[in-house]
């Protein structure tokens, strides 16, 4: 219970809930938050060209960097439109980490930080 992959895990559910409040306090439309869950997805792109590609792609829009400066710029100013961003892909990262599809490795595709998809810990 206590490894790491299920540690980072919960860590992606505890992401994911967050995500839900901040997006709340934004008081966006929950429509954005349904349409705009999974885009962050649209980096697989990049396996059309070659794993390599597709893992540094991927790992580019799933990276906790990019939704944390989007939070940290649109809390303090008070920006809906910053907060509902960094919240969405937030909640799509912690999603994705919660469901065991980490950062990608460029063995391939099922191969990710939080090891093999399809190959639960």
């Amino acid at each position: 219970m206590f490894t790491p992959i299920p540690l980072q895990r919960l860590e992606g559910l505890a992401f994911l809930v967050l995500a839900v409040v901040l997006f709340a306090w934004s008081d966006l439309s929950w429509w954005w938050f349904a349409l705009l869950l999974l885009a962050p997805d649209l980096m697989m792109v990049g396996y059309l060209k070659d794993a390599r590609v597709g893992a540094a792609l991927y790992n580019l829009g799933h990276w906790l960097l990019w939704p944390a400066l989007l939070l940290a710029f649109g809390i303090p100013s008070g920006g809906s439109a910053l907060i509902g961003a960094g919240s969405i892909w937030l909640a799509h990262i912690g999603m994705d980490r919660a469901l065991g599809y980490g950062l990608k490795l460029e063995e391939g595709f099922t191969h990710t930080h939080l090891g093999l998809i399809g190959r639960r810990a």
